[in-house]
């Protein structure tokens, strides 16, 4: 059996632009994109790594930029964590279909 061929940034760039796509779709949006995106990646270390890189690389901006924006630096922290948590909430069943979509 050949080796699978695959791109971890291919894989970031489907995932991305399916869950922009599909965002409409609470937990099938993301479950199809971790899916086409872990497909695309080719092997199981390639679909982890471009489901979490993208993810935490926005969750970190969101809650650096939110801190940055406001004025009191409490209030800029809170909010970028909400930021933080919506992107983890995001990465859950991004991460299961991709590995789904890997192994297969």
């Amino acid at each position: 059996m050949p080796a699978k061929q695959g791109s971890v940034l291919s894989a970031m760039i489907w995932m991305f632009v399916l869950s922009i796509l599909l965002f409409w779709l609470p937990l099938v949006g993301p479950l199809i994109a971790g899916f086409v995106g872990g497909r695309k990646a080719g092997s199981l270390g390639n679909a982890l790594l471009a489901v979490l890189l993208p993810g935490l690389i926005v969750g970190t901006a969101a809650f650096l930029l939110a801190s940055l924006l406001t004025g009191v630096p409490l209030v800029g922290a809170l909010a970028g964590a909400g930021g933080l948590t919506l992107s983890l909430a995001h990465i859950g069943p991004m991460l299961l279909a991709a590995i789904i979509g890997a192994v297969l």
